[in-house]
């Protein structure tokens, strides 16, 4: 179990998690509702009064893994092994680097590297936000705090859930759990929710709402064999390495950005100079440009301005990176047309954060 601060623990209470809930369901709440007890946290994420995503500290992954070797009965995308692909990208080191929502990220990578579709990804999460919720009901006791801004702000959005109906399900007696074991690749698509803001105890005669429209998968992603007890594994479908240029004059900052990122996603160019990254640049033509602001020679406002000229890369992302974080810094990078700025010093999550945002 995590330690959690000693100043959480003196303000403990009672708690009351359907009151809880309600708070958040209004149209304009957007934000994270962070709940703590001396058993872990929950981190329950809205978008305009929906739920976009929900996890529990002590269950971040395992639950990811439940549910995609459950999926991967039905949908032949999912390699054999995905666990252990996930566990080296993604859990090695987490706790060090304290990257916020690293099973978040996970499901990003699953997208983007076409192992699931963006609605299989939806009903993930459904089915993750179910499994959260009915802990998050039984809790008793703890604090609590709302964060307006969170990791998840920029990041991809795959659904917006309706809490009072997740709500209703986990009420439901044994109805999360039968809901849950229901085939992944038949259940409902969570993006169109019925419009119920209002989240309110569920009434003995509340008939039982879908939560979803009806959702069929692509007939392509569906195992032939499955009838025989066979599943058939396909290779990865359009796998990419992601090209990522880094130009900054420290080889200790190019090194931290090698280490951050795994191979397995990320082949990592780093040059000191910036006069010679400008040719390499033009020849590799990276997925991503890294570039640090004070350069020697070639400042990184004036290569940015000049990538900008060539046909070839008016849409490439590129991220500035620099100590500085004044207004009249970010005014610049904006006028030189840079897609994203990066301040230093930064984490794993920072970075892994601002790439995920300019690649899925």
């Amino acid at each position: 179990m995590k330690t959690l601060p000693i100043s959480r623990y003196r303000f403990f209470q009672k708690l009351q998690p359907l009151s809880l809930l309600k708070k958040i369901t209004g149209k304009s709440v957007t934000g994270c509702l962070q709940v703590f007890s001396t058993s872990g946290s929950w981190s329950i994420y809205m978008d305009e009064g929906k739920l976009i995503y929900a996890c529990y500290s002590e269950q971040m992954f395992e639950p990811l893994y439940r549910n995609l070797q459950r999926l991967s009965q039905q949908v032949s995308t999912l390699p054999y092994g995905i666990k252990d692909q996930l566990q080296a990208i993604f859990e090695t080191g987490i706790e060090n680097q304290a990257i916020p929502n690293p099973d978040y990220l996970a499901i990003c990578w699953l997208v983007n590297q076409k192992y699931i579709s963006s609605s299989q990804a939806a009903v993930l999460i459904e089915q993750l936000a179910l499994e959260v919720l009915e802990s998050f009901l039984n809790l008793e006791e703890g604090s609590y705090e709302f964060i307006p801004e969170s990791f998840l702000d920029d990041m991809p959005k795959f659904c917006h859930l309706n809490v009072r109906l997740l709500v209703e399900r986990c009420q439901t007696p044994q109805g999360g759990a039968v809901y849950r074991q229901t085939s992944l690749s038949t259940q409902s698509h969570p993006s169109q929710l019925f419009q119920i803001n209002q989240l309110q105890p569920k009434a003995k005669t509340t008939p039982r709402l879908p939560i979803t429209n009806a959702y069929k998968p692509p007939a392509s992603s569906i195992n032939t064999n499955q009838y025989r007890g066979q599943q058939t594994i396909q290779p990865p479908v359009n796998k990419k390495v992601y090209t990522i240029f880094c130009i900054d004059d420290s080889p200790a900052v190019l090194n931290l950005i090698k280490s951050y990122l795994d191979e397995q996603v990320f082949s990592v160019i780093g040059v000191t100079d910036s006069l010679k990254a400008l040719m390499q640049i033009v020849r590799i033509k990276p997925d991503i440009i890294l570039l640090d602001i004070s350069m020697p020679n070639l400042d990184g406002y004036e290569l940015c301005s000049l990538l900008r000229k060539h046909s070839h890369f008016k849409n490439t992302p590129v991220i500035m990176v620099s100590e500085k974080v004044g207004f009249l810094d970010r005014a610049k990078a904006k006028m030189v047309r840079a897609s994203g700025y990066l301040t230093k010093p930064f984490t794993q999550g920072d970075l892994l954060k601002v790439i995920f945002q300019h690649i899925v």
